[in-house]
């Protein structure tokens, strides 16, 4: 997973796999999502994404599985 900011647009790019887009959906005016030809996501787009995502709050976390 790959995620870049764009400053002067205001929008984040997040790439899940590098499979080609085959269908573009927007889930509502700021935010789209690009599909592979199975229906597998492959990019979302985020924009004015500071306000939509909370990007200055933005962390990562690996969290291993734990079996009991």
């Amino acid at each position: 997973m790959k995620i870049n900011y764009f400053s002067d647009t205001d929008t984040a790019l997040i790439e899940f796999s590098q499979s080609s887009v085959s269908e573009t959906r927007e889930i509502n005016e700021n935010i789209y999502i690009d599909l592979d030809e199975k229906g597998n996501l492959v990019n979302m787009t985020i924009e004015h994404a500071k306000l939509n995502a909370s990007l200055p709050e933005f962390s990562y976390k690996e969290v291993s599985n734990i079996s009991a």
